[in-house]
């Protein structure tokens, strides 16, 4: 099951009413755990060099300039942001200390001191207003600008008092803040990149050869389609990491990974198989993790290909896709069946929809309807996934029995997102996780037509209608109003149907048994600050 988060951003409804300059601190937080056991823990050793084995490489270390789960791991160690979310989605201090609501568009930001990114640059009020200009510049074309769009001004008040001020009263800026794509880079690594850039290089590309964040981990070397590797920062501002080195191994083979963690070769494995989950709690020296999660998988539609810019044809194959056949059968019901874009415990999510079931007939006079009852040719891309793999092969079996020939087409991850952004494909197989707990930041990537392509939106879909809606809830500060707002777009997006909504996955994470400290969030994010090998 998917557990529910509150939705922090409601408090900005009480400063747009009331414009009471609150303070929110969230710092000093009492730690209320206790140890009451008579056993004696198990000790751990501090450094040691922790293994990660993982499915796919990154395709960007900077921030600005990735929107892919693979890359905001890593990153997610190096960078650090304004603010950060807790596990109950509240907003708590990050490079930030405080914040503050002057008026219903502006905040401020008191900053840490004596934080030193990891060239030694300091951090303060300029390097804030460096990288949030840097994320807005629409010549860079950063993949992440639709989340800082509505800000209109940073402005430097003293060297660690920085203000932002929007456009229009955003409810979920602060979340955004919190976001790895807000991930503070050294001001002289923004340089280095302009001036390349201005070269002719590709935008973003000196900073994620060189990534340099003020986090718990430095970068040290980088291999690519191999292993990544991290070192311990020793001059970090807060208590350090546990560990010396991370390394990730990039192991696209599940069986690999699996084997090992069996043996020792690496202490956590990600992703583990639905298929391998008891194998791996029978071992004796492993353990999986399961999580519950925010993501949505889906069967998205090229809207700008035909037949896919006929909504009764996007409706047919949603009819003919089996969700439950899905989960039982390749997530051993990890995971619970999608009936929109958001997973429940989300922000804007809302049961009252009238979800496309799995109706084979219905499938058929859809098509008859279309004119396509004779069926077509067409193709359907994935990465290099396993469970994506399985289920193109579920959706060419199904829609096989609907005269449609599909051929599977099964791509590198960098590749398959290059090509899809260009609209090179007619369908694919494909995920959007929400990080931010707020619906903002699915409806908005994958719906609104300003994000085709690397935005988020894949399927091309462009529709005034939902522009209007989603540019609404981002303007509206009461919740209720936002709620009903999403709920109307989602009624919408299940009419037009650019993609099949498929089902919300379980995260599953092989943990050696010697090893503490591990989480990872319902995006996918996992922090190894707290990680320790015991011995």
């Amino acid at each position: 099951m998917i557990l529910s988060k509150k939705y922090f951003s409601t408090f900005c409804l009480l400063f747009v009413s009331a414009f009471l300059l609150t303070a929110c601190a969230g710092g000093n937080e009492e730690d209320t755990s206790t140890n009451d056991s008579d056993q004696p823990a198990e000790e751990s050793a501090a450094g040691g060099d922790l293994i990660l084995a993982v499915a796919s490489d990154p395709t960007s270390l900077d921030p600005h300039g990735a929107n892919d789960i693979p890359s905001s791991v890593v990153q997610e160690n190096i960078y650090e942001t304004l603010v950060n979310t807790n596990d109950d989605n509240e907003i708590i201090p990050g490079l930030a200390e405080s914040w503050e609501a002057i008026d219903e568009l502006t905040w401020s930001f008191q900053l840490r001191e004596g934080v030193t990114f990891h060239d030694g640059e300091s951090f303060n009020a300029e390097a804030v207003k460096t990288n949030l200009e840097r994320v807005l510049d629409e010549e860079l074309g950063s993949p992440r600008y639709n989340l800082y769009e509505m800000i209109t001004a940073i402005e430097v008040i003293d060297e660690y008092e920085v203000q932002i001020s929007t456009e229009y009263a955003f409810s979920p800026l602060l979340s955004h803040l919190a976001h790895n794509s807000a991930g503070m880079i050294s001001p002289a690594s923004i340089q280095a990149d302009y001036e390349a850039f201005e070269n002719g290089e590709d935008p973003f590309a000196t900073v994620s050869a060189n990534p340099v964040g003020t986090g718990f981990f430095k970068f040290d070397s980088w291999e690519a389609g191999s292993e990544l590797k991290l070192v311990k920062n020793e001059e970090y501002w807060g208590e350090p990491a546990n560990v010396d080195t991370v390394t990730f191994r990039v192991v696209p083979d599940s069986q690999v990974r699996a084997a090992d963690l069996e043996t020792g070769n690496v202490h956590i494995i990600d992703p583990v198989q639905p298929n391998e989950v008891e194998r791996i709690n029978n071992s004796g020296v492993a353990s999986v993790l399961q999580t519950p999660s925010s993501s949505l998988a889906y069967l998205g539609f090229n809207l700008e290909k035909e037949p896919f810019d006929d909504p009764l044809v996007r409706r047919a194959i949603s009819h003919a896709v089996d969700r439950q056949a899905i989960i039982s059968g390749i997530y051993d019901d990890f995971a619970i069946p999608a009936t929109g874009p958001v997973a429940p415990g989300t922000f804007g999510y809302t049961e009252d929809l009238e979800t496309i079931e799995y109706d084979m007939d219905q499938a058929r006079a859809l098509l008859e309807e279309a004119g396509l009852q004779d069926g077509f040719s067409t193709t359907l891309w994935t990465n290099d996934n396993p469970q994506r793999e399985s289920i193109a092969v579920l959706v060419q079996e199904a829609l096989a029995e609907l005269n449609i020939d599909v051929s599977i087409q099964v791509l590198e991850f960098g590749t398959f997102l290059d090509q899809t952004d260009a609209g090179e494909h007619d369908m694919l197989i494909l995920g959007h996780s929400n990080p931010t707990g707020d619906a903002d930041y699915q409806m908005y990537a994958m719906f609104h037509s300003s994000q085709v392509g690397g935005g988020g939106n894949s399927t091309f879909y462009d529709n005034p209608e939902m522009d209007a809606l989603l540019d609404e809830a981002r303007r509206e500060t009461d919740p209720a109003e936002r709620q009903a707002i999403y709920a109307e777009a989602m009624v919408l997006v299940t009419e037009d149907a650019p993609m099949s909504f498929l089902l919300h996955q379980e995260y599953l994470n092989g943990i050696a048994d010697n090893v503490t400290g591990f989480d990872i969030d319902s995006a996918g994010i996992y922090q190894l600050k707290d990680v320790s090998i015991n011995q």
